[in-house]
């Protein structure tokens, strides 16, 4: 999508603070839940805090407020949910926010995923009205994700809906709409967003020394490993799948599933079924990982069968700066990981094909130098790329970006 513009990054090193003198501008990051704001948002958070911002996290306060609260941040506990509200709890959530904003009254707002788009922008509308009154606003589309690809008529309903909200929340303001990749950007486009607000930062950022490259595994059986939410639409049962119809071909791999599962999503996978899962042998299920880089010592490739797009996938992130090979489905986000090419980064196979899924796996496994050509691509693919270094930057300098831009408006 040539429209959307790449956010230049300024330096190399770390982001200038904010001259003395001048008031801490407030920033407020509305997050649906605590642990994804610091899995996701908080090397941006501290970038920002360093440059002068007094940061506000607004979020579903569960087992990380702690957590956040020590980074010097202000925490403001919501009574939302990611998912599952009914219309007066929709409201709710709504004044909820409308209050803390007429309250905080932020100098600028980074609404974080869908949903803190839509309510946090109609909340916005509420204390603030349309227009360059109130607050910048940086609305982040972490990806467009199911809502936009289910199938059946319910679906269908739903994602009309989801259109139209995202349509209104996304015109009651003029601040920056951030994508993590060219597809949603398109996507956005075609629901009549101002291509000159889009704005495309890959990914949420890798800490590269946590996550630094591994040696490869012992050799013998190849693990594979899937680490995410253990949820259908990520491609539990087609790896499962996948790893099932290799074994019967007495091919030596096995699989890891690593992560929790999700109660607040419809789609997820129950621990009696993942269980049932991992009685079949090769399969294991290790339930959530506190150290992900337990898993990627021990597995030599990894997976991620996605049936719909992703926004980038940090797991995926997380397994390249290990040095590991991926094979991943060809849907947006997990083609911003796996590249082709002299510098190609893995394998991406069609949605849904457990087949070609299988084949591609099977052909890592028998490879052990085609799997370290392709983890030391996709190690220099996250440093250059992905690195929090880089997309901190490039978010710190949207923030005075929109910041100059509500002082020009006002």
């Amino acid at each position: 999508m040539d429209a959307t513009r790449n956010v230049p990054i300024a330096g190399a090193g770390p982001v200038a603070p904010i001259a003395d003198g001048c008031k801490r501008p407030k920033l407020l990051f509305l997050v649906t839940e605590d642990w994804y704001f610091c899995s996701h948002r908080l090397p941006v958070a501290r970038a920002a805090r360093d440059a002068g911002f007094e940061v506000v996290v607004a979020a579903r306060v569960q087992a990380h407020g702690e957590r956040i609260a020590a980074e010097g941040f202000g925490l403001r506990p919501l009574r939302w949910r990611r998912r599952g509200d009914r219309t007066f709890a929709q409201a709710a959530a709504i004044a909820e926010i409308a209050r803390l904003y007429r309250r905080e009254q932020p100098d600028l707002l980074h609404h974080v995923a869908l949903k803190p788009v839509l309510y946090g922008g109609l909340a916005r509308a509420l204390v603030f009205g349309g227009g360059s009154r109130g607050p910048a606003v940086i609305d982040a589309v972490m990806g467009l994700g199911s809502g936009f690809a289910a199938h059946g008529i319910a679906a269908r309903w739903r994602r009309q809906w989801l259109r139209r909200a995202l349509r209104l929340a996304l015109a009651g303001n003029r601040g920056r709409v951030v994508v993590q990749n060219p597809e949603d950007g398109a996507a956005l486009t075609a629901l009549g967003v101002n291509p000159a607000r889009l704005s495309l930062i890959r990914g949420s950022g890798v800490d590269t020394r946590h996550f630094a490259p591994l040696p490869p595994p012992a050799e013998g059986v190849v693990t594979v490993a899937l680490v995410a939410r253990m949820l259908r639409a990520k491609g539990v049962l087609e790896a499962v799948a996948a790893v099932t119809m290799l074994r019967e071909r007495n091919l030596p791999v096995r699989l890891l599933l690593a992560g929790p599962t999700d109660p607040d999503n419809p789609g997820s996978l129950t621990a009696a079924e993942l269980s049932a899962l991992a009685a079949a042998p090769g399969i294991c299920w290790l339930g959530p990982v506190d150290d992900v880089r337990r898993v990627w010592r021990e597995a030599a490739i990894a997976v991620l069968p996605s049936t719909y797009g992703e926004g980038v996938p940090k797991a995926l992130l997380e397994a390249a700066a290990c040095a590991r090979p991926i094979v991943a489905s060809d849907v947006p986000g997990c083609r911003e990981v796996v590249r082709k090419g002299p510098e190609q980064s893995g394998i991406l196979v069609p949605p849904g094909d457990i087949g070609a899924f299988a084949a591609a796996i099977a052909a890592l496994a028998a490879d052990p130098a085609r799997r370290a050509a392709m983890g030391r691509s996709g190690r220099r693919l996250v440093e250059d790329d992905f690195a929090e270094e880089v997309v901190a930057r490039a978010t710190v300098a949207l923030y005075r970006e929109a910041l100059a831009g509500r002082g020009a408006a006002a």
